[in-house]
């Protein structure tokens, strides 16, 4: 009797932690949409009624609150338990691995809003790139954004050519926002108005390579399902601009 007194409690607590898990409203039916607003977890309902201009003006909404020191702090705890079964982000974002540009805080959003693909000098290759297409063309995610960021040391690094391990590989696919920068004086991290315009090339770069590499999202946005787009994040004031 005392073992079923203490089971009981058990199976209700996991009872009403599935039934309030309701982010996965995926039931293989119609969807009908949901208006979004800020704050709202993300279900396949209010993902739907987002489309790809509203994702961008979300994000820059997002970022506005976040340099101006007026974030909107996410209840994690409640987000976990509304997301456990089905996750409808709505944006991807290929972002440097620079630990002050984490795209989730820079655009103030929470958890199951955001798909985030980092590598240092924010490039993409062929696993990053089949990772977009399955959040744009599986899960829905409505806009990609390629995140670069001020005083980037990767492009530091190849700004002066470096050679170490395996960053050697990684720093060379930088090289050709290196070479098409247009900037006069040194052309090494010396320059940091070189630096900062390699940084914005390799974004600019990064975008045509996704349509360039990837005839999927380059169809997806070709027929309006997605948009693919640059932006650069200051480190100094915490604001992101776009290109």
């Amino acid at each position: 009797m005392k073992a079923k007194s203490l089971l009981l409690p058990l199976i209700l607590s996991s009872v009403l932690a599935v039934s309030s898990a309701w982010a996965a409203d995926d039931h293989g039916g119609e969807v009908k949409p949901e208006p979004y607003a800020v704050g709202k977890t993300l279900t396949k309902a209010v993902q739907a009624s987002i489309t790809p201009e509203q994702a961008i003006s979300i994000l820059k909404n997002g970022n506005a609150r976040f340099s101006s020191g007026k974030a909107l702090a996410p209840d994690y705890k409640k987000q976990v338990t509304q997301t456990a079964l089905g996750q409808y982000p709505l944006a991807s974002v290929v972002a440097c691995i620079d630990s002050r540009s984490a795209p989730e805080l820079v655009f103030n959003q929470g958890i199951g809003d955001l798909f985030t693909t980092r590598v240092a000098g924010n490039t993409v290759n062929e696993d990053m790139l089949g990772s977009l297409e399955y959040a744009a063309k599986v899960a829905g995610s409505r806009a990609i954004v390629v995140l670069g960021h001020t005083s980037c040391g990767a492009i530091k690094g190849a700004c002066d050519n470096v050679k170490m391990g395996n960053l050697t590989g990684l720093l060379e696919k930088l090289m050709p926002a290196v070479n098409a920068a247009q900037t006069s004086g040194e052309r090494n991290s010396h320059n940091h108005e070189f630096v900062q315009n390699v940084a914005e090339m390799n974004v600019q770069q990064t975008v045509e390579k996704i349509r360039q590499m990837s005839p999927i999202l380059k169809e997806m946005e070709e027929q309006g399902k997605i948009k693919i787009v640059g932006a650069m994040y200051n480190t100094s004031n915490g604001q992101v601009s776009w290109y």
